[in-house]
Parts: C-alpha cells; structure tokens; sequence
C-alpha cells in the first residue's frame, strides 16, 4: 500500500508499517519506517509512545481485511466443510502472488518470540480466532473431536503459510486444500 502525503500522519505511518514489517520483518529501524512513511520520527512519538505500539497498531488495523480474506460469504460456503476449505482455497491463491511473505500474523509470533509483546498479543489473538473458527466449523460439521481438527487445521494453514512464504512450496498444486480436505475425512465432516 502506497502512502500519500494527504493520508494523515497516523494513516501514513501505519500503512508503512504494515508494508515494511510484512516485506523485511519486525527488525526495521524508526529511521527507515518514518523515512518511508514521509513523517519525522518527532512525530511519530507524538502519535505513538514506541515502534512497539506502531507494530501492533498496523496488525490491529490489517485485521478485518485478513478475516474477511479468509471467511466466506454464506453463498460461497454453503457447509461446514466448505467454510473450513475456502480458508484453505484461500491461502493458496494468496500465496500465488510474489510478494506473499506469508502470514504476518504468523510471522510476527515467530520473529518476536516474546508472547507479551504488543504485537505478538494482537497476532496471537488472531491466531486463535482462527482455530476458534476452525474449531466452530468442525462442531457443526459433525468433527469427532473439533477441538484436535481445529488444531490440525492450523498446523496445516501455518506450514503452509510458512512454506509458500519462504518460498519452499508454491501451492499452486492444491496441496494445501487436499491436506485439509484428509483432515476433514479423518475427522468425519461430512456437511
């Protein structure tokens, strides 16, 4: 997402930083994220108390457009198992694109490996809002046991995020939608 010198301070800032954080990772520095952003780092601290809050501002934000990637219309998933596999579907397009790094969510947990931070709260509370929808999904669908399948789930949508955003699988095979699809039959969903 490009920023604009109209956008305000607040917009432009949260727009570099999901761009930059998502492309070169958590580490980059004040400096480059205001550079890129157009804003002095004065004013950066006058909006935010830290690069810190910036992170978990920018993911906070990115949120409803990453869920609503990942949830179907009614019309387009019309079962239980087609909510969970559209997710799948989902992803595999996504990762198709080359600048898809991933999961950002995924990938802040990782780089931070500090469960307190700002960011990594924000990124863990969508993780589990996405086994919780996994899970739910599953229980309607008839899952023996939708807690395990929801977890298995999301084993297979963070490898395979993690995988296609490292380059390591491209998932253009349907990989990803045929491992949830044999999660789905072990599991007995059926609608």
């Amino acid at each position: 997402m490009a920023t604009t010198d109209k956008a305000p301070t607040r917009d432009r800032l949260l727009d570099a930083a999901a761009d930059l954080f998502y492309r070169d990772g958590v580490s980059i520095g004040v400096e480059a994220l205001c550079r890129a952003a157009g804003v002095s780092k004065r004013s950066m601290y006058q909006l935010f108390d830290s690069k810190d809050e910036v992170l978990a501002e920018s993911l906070r934000r990115g949120l409803p457009r990453y869920e609503a990637l990942l949830t179907p219309a009614p019309e387009d998933a019309p079962t239980s198992r087609a909510v969970i596999l559209y997710t799948f579907e989902q992803i595999q397009k996504t990762a198709t694109d080359p600048g898809y790094h991933g999961c950002p969510y995924l990938a802040v947990l990782v780089e931070l490996k500090d469960p307190e931070h700002p960011a990594s709260v924000v990124a863990s509370g969508a993780k589990q809002r996405l086994e919780a929808s996994f899970r739910a999904a599953a229980e309607r669908g008839g899952a023996r046991d939708p807690h395990l399948l929801a977890r298995q789930l999301m084993l297979v949508f963070d490898g395979a995020s993690a995988r296609a955003g490292s380059g390591v699988e491209h998932l253009d095979d349907g990989l990803a939608v045929a491992t949830a699809t044999a999660l789905l039959d072990a599991a007995g969903v059926v609608d």
